[in-house]
């Protein structure tokens, strides 16, 4: 087989940038909910609707890339998720988001499950570790400045688009229409697909190994925890502090923030601490964000608990993913295929919050997300002391 262009790796790195658009939907859903005057548990279905995917796609996704190969799947996810960017500029009526963000969550499933494969064939097996983590940076600026994009565009006067927040949109559909190019023009040559695709039968399975099931649900946590923070977040500053929407929109930038430094610290202290301390760690850090977010009322302590819960729940899905795939060496590509479907989580926690939140106001959204870290502790004794 030929050696591949390194310089492939630029591209899919741009590809990994489009992967962080699917972080939008916090942000997106809020003001779609004050536009449209919406309750919490209504508008939450949103973020919940774009992680309900990620239960269907995962596994066929594997199978599919054995029959078009890595590339060709990534750049189908690239489609998918122009396409959903597209909608919104059309109007943003319920059901228009609704498919907008049905598509932004099918193409991001698509992604996850494809661009990580796609990584290994253009590095060859050299740097891979490395080369992920930075993916994961370049996919956190995304989620970063997705906030801020919408605060511009709600707060400038822009009569020639009148795209007003959903400029958002517009922004991310240029970016993910020259990845989409780009790739499609790059040469990568993939290996022979060897062995059989996983099929949803030998996925499910694994779950009667004990491991496999409470690591798939400690995943479902930590996107729960993820995706409820991202939505949450702005809210608790609106109902506590008195707060507008585009004033608020800075929490969901602040938690990536946090989430960001603790990918890019998260693999040097993995490597100069035991996985199991820096675990206990992370989940008090996350324990104390949830008492500062259930009782603070001042500015101060609701800012520090959001940047200890973006630190804390930055580096879960790794340790619980990495001990996994070690429990079965010989099942890596079933467990991979149930870890990802773990992203489900993204789904039952906003409709769950939502609810509660209906109820009894934010408090109620961050009980939900405690009971995500209550059982994170109950994990602990699952990770390897040496």
């Amino acid at each position: 087989m030929a050696k591949n262009n390194k310089l492939a790796i630029i591209p899919v790195m741009l590809c990994f940038f489009c992967m962080g658009f699917v972080d939008l939907v916090g942000i997106a859903s809020n003001y779609v909910k004050e536009d449209l005057a919406l309750t919490d548990s209504v508008a939450n279905v949103f973020p919940s609707l774009v992680f309900f995917w990620f239960l269907i796609f995962s596994v066929p996704t594997g199978m599919l890339m054995n029959k078009i190969g890595r590339k060709k799947t990534v750049v189908l996810s690239l489609v998918v998720t122009v396409v959903s960017l597209i909608i919104p500029l059309f109007g943003e009526s319920f059901g228009t988001m609704l498919v907008a963000f049905s598509l932004l969550g099918i193409g991001n499933a698509l992604m996850q499950t494809s661009l990580n494969p796609l990584v290994s064939t253009v590095m060859g097996g050299g740097n891979l570790a490395s080369t992920l983590t930075f993916g994961q940076f370049i996919k956190a600026i995304a989620s970063f400045i997705a906030p801020y994009l919408a605060m511009w565009g709600a707060t400038q006067v822009i009569p020639t688009l009148g795209y007003d927040w959903r400029v958002l949109f517009l922004i991310f559909l240029v970016v993910g229409a020259l990845a989409t190019l780009w790739l499609f023009a790059t040469p990568i040559d993939e290996p022979a697909i060897e062995g059989k695709p996983s099929t949803f039968i030998e996925c499910f399975k694994l779950l009667g190994t004990p491991i496999v099931l409470l690591s798939f649900l400690g995943i479902m946590c930590h996107v729960g925890i993820d995706v409820g923070t991202n939505t949450t977040a702005p809210k608790i500053l609106m109902e506590r502090l008195g707060m507008t929407l585009n004033d608020a929109a800075f929490a969901t930038s602040l938690y990536f923030i946090f989430r960001t430094i603790g990918c890019l610290t998260g693999s040097f202290f993995l490597r100069v601490l035991k996985m199991r301390t820096f675990f206990i760690i992370s989940i008090c850090m996350m324990a104390l964000s949830m008492v500062g977010l259930f009782f603070g009322q001042e500015q101060w302590m609701l800012y520090t608990a959001i940047a200890l819960v973006g630190y804390g729940n930055s580096n879960v899905f790794s340790m619980c993913f990495a001990t996994a795939l070690e429990s079965m060496p010989d099942k890596q590509n079933e467990v991979s295929g149930l870890m990802i479907m773990g992203l489900f989580g993204g789904t039952i926690f906003p409709l769950l919050m939502g609810f509660l939140s209906d109820a009894m106001g934010q408090a109620g959204a961050v009980l939900v997300m405690a009971v995500g870290v209550l059982y994170l502790f109950t994990y602990i004794k699952q990770l390897k002391t040496a």
